[in-house]
C-alpha cells in the first residue's frame, strides 16, 4: 500500500506538535517532575511528661515564624491521649527540613521542650502533593 506523502508529514507534525505540547504543559508529569522537587511531609506523634502536654505545646507552637521552606507546621493535641500530640509539617523538599533543625532558634525550641518530652510514638514521612491551605510549589 502507498502513502500519500503529505499525508505522511502531516501525521509526523501532529505526533511532533502533540509531544511539544506535552512537555510544555507537564502532562505526562515529565516537564513538572524535572522542574520541581518533591515537598516534603512529617507526621509525627509526641508524648509529653505527664501533666506537661499543654507546657510542651505552647513551647512547639510559640515561634514557628522565620523556617525557610516550612509551608505549614501545626501542632495537635491527641483526642484520646491525655500526654501525647501530633506534630505535622510540610516543607518544600527534604533538604528545607534538614536545614531548619540547625537554626538557632530552632535549636532553643529543642532545648527548651526537651525536659517535657517523655518520647516519640507513631512518624511518618509523606509527599504531599496538594490541599486546602496549601500551595502547590
Amino acid at each position: 500500500m502507498t502513502q500519500d506523502p503529505s499525508t505522511n508529514d502531516l501525521a509526523r507534525r501532529d505526533v511532533l506538535a502533540v509531544g511539544v505540547a506535552m512537555a510544555v504543559t507537564g502532562v505526562g508529569g515529565l516537564a513538572q517532575a524535572q522542574e520541581t522537587k518533591a515537598m516534603y511531609g512529617l507526621i509525627g506523634q509526641m508524648k509529653a511528661a505527664p501533666g506537661k502536654r499543654d507546657e510542651l505545646v505552647a513551647i512547639l507552637a510559640e515561634d514557628t515564624q522565620g523556617m525557610p521552606g516550612c509551608l505549614s507546621y501545626i501542632v495537635a493535641r491527641d483526642a484520646t491521649d491525655a500526654d501525647a500530640l501530633w506534630i505535622t509539617e510540610v516543607w518544600t523538599d527534604k533538604d528545607s527540613h534538614a536545614a531548619s533543625l540547625k537554626l538557632p532558634s530552632v535549636q532553643a525550641v529543642i532545648a527548651k521542650a526537651r525536659p517535657m518530652i517523655a518520647g516519640f510514638g507513631h512518624r511518618f514521612e509523606t509527599v504531599p502533593v496538594g490541599g486546602v491551605g496549601l500551595a502547590k510549589t
